[in-house]
């Protein structure tokens, strides 16, 4: 098998608290389908840099130390860019978390000089439970709908601070709400927000990505899906990465044929990959 003009741009390994993934065995994967370029993006939430003592009132979160982790994960794949060059197109990225609960932290991300590529995500609301333990029931459905529009003006803030590459799995929250509690909701409410969240990406020559995930969880579909994608694209955007988010060497590379589909019936004839931190366009 090989998937030529494929990336998968969105992947995690041991160094993510998420994640048992061998980081060596993720590798020889990547070499094994022939992608074109391979990121590993390890989790690194900002408010979570330092240990849990450094966060004595914080109880809407179960783990710390993200800092080592980020050291971990670039230690290790700047290593491996060695060993690897010449036979596997390796990216050496991050999924920054929460930048602006921590500002600090995020600008000392964003300054490693390791990094090629960073993919911005918004996992946790302050003072709010990760998205992926909150017990949906205890939510009325215009609850929901109040937490998405916290969710969406969130990213809307992290755009505007655009210090990012990509914009990770915009509708991340579909993943439970839909997909794992079953619950009904209709995010074209939120059509216009989304719109202004794209205008600004642009603007700040920042890109999204189809998160290709969803295709292989209960949700069935792309994170965003292809309508957001057309939208992104008819606004003017031109940065588009895909990423697997395989958190498991049997689930890298799944998805991404089927996204760089999307990717075409959007409108776009190129997707893109980082290096250095700056985008290199690949004809799909």
């Amino acid at each position: 098998m090989n998937y030529m003009n494929i990336i998968d741009c969105h992947t995690h390994t041991q160094f993510s608290v998420d994640s048992e993934a061998d980081i060596n065995q993720m590798i020889e994967r990547a070499c094994e389908l022939g992608l074109a370029a391979y990121a590993i993006t390890d989790h690194c939430e900002c408010n979570r840099w330092y240990s849990e003592s450094h966060y004595p009132d914080e109880d809407t979160y179960r783990f710390f130390d993200f800092g080592k982790d980020f050291e971990s994960s670039v230690s290790a794949v700047t290593r491996l860019k060695e060993k690897y060059d010449g036979r596997l197109n390796l990216i050496c990225g991050v999924e920054m978390g929460q930048a602006l609960h921590d500002a600090e932290i995020a600008e000392k991300i964003i300054g490693d000089s390791r990094l090629d590529f960073i993919i911005a995500s918004i996992h946790q609301l302050p003072q709010t439970e990760d998205f992926a333990f909150i017990d949906y029931t205890q939510y009325t459905i215009d609850g929901i709908y109040e937490l998405l529009e916290r969710y969406f003006n969130e990213i809307l803030k992290l755009s505007r601070w655009g210090k990012f590459d990509v914009l990770g799995h915009l509708t991340y929250t579909l993943r439970y709400i839909k997909g794992n509690f079953g619950i009904d909701i209709d995010i074209s409410r939120f059509d216009e927000l989304i719109a202004e969240i794209f205008c600004t990406l642009i603007y700040n020559g920042c890109g999204i990505e189809i998160n290709t995930s969803g295709l292989r969880q209960s949700y069935g579909d792309t994170f965003p899906s292809l309508k957001y994608v057309k939208l992104y694209r008819e606004l003017g955007g031109e940065i588009l990465s895909i990423g697997s988010d395989a958190h498991t060497v049997e689930d890298l590379g799944k998805g991404v044929r089927e996204g760089a589909e999307i990717a075409k019936e959007a409108g776009f004839t190129h997707l893109c990959y980082f290096k250095r931190r700056k985008p290199v366009f690949i004809e799909i």
